[in-house]
């Protein structure tokens, strides 16, 4: 199995400005924000080409969800996966 990058997660302070900007500033296709019903779970995704997508997630429940203490902006702001 090949490695590869299938989603690039960037953690913001404000979910909803971010939606806007990616969906209506920069035209990207998404569903909206997803996962609301669950504590930590509200996340949108943008398909950026086949098999990769962007997602965006709140700073806080990024770093509830990885266990890495929240700091100022830097560290907890983008995952990697694959």
């Amino acid at each position: 199995m090949q490695p590869r990058t299938t989603v690039i997660t960037l953690g913001v302070d404000h979910l909803e400005k971010a939606l806007h900007f990616y969906r209506d500033g920069l035209g990207l296709q998404t569903e909206g924000i997803i996962g609301e019903e669950f504590e930590h779970g509200a996340v949108a995704f943008f398909d950026l080409q086949a098999g990769l997508k962007l997602a965006i997630w709140n700073r806080k429940d990024l770093a509830h969800e990885t266990k890495v203490a929240l700091t100022k902006p830097s560290p907890t702001e983008i995952t990697l996966g694959h």
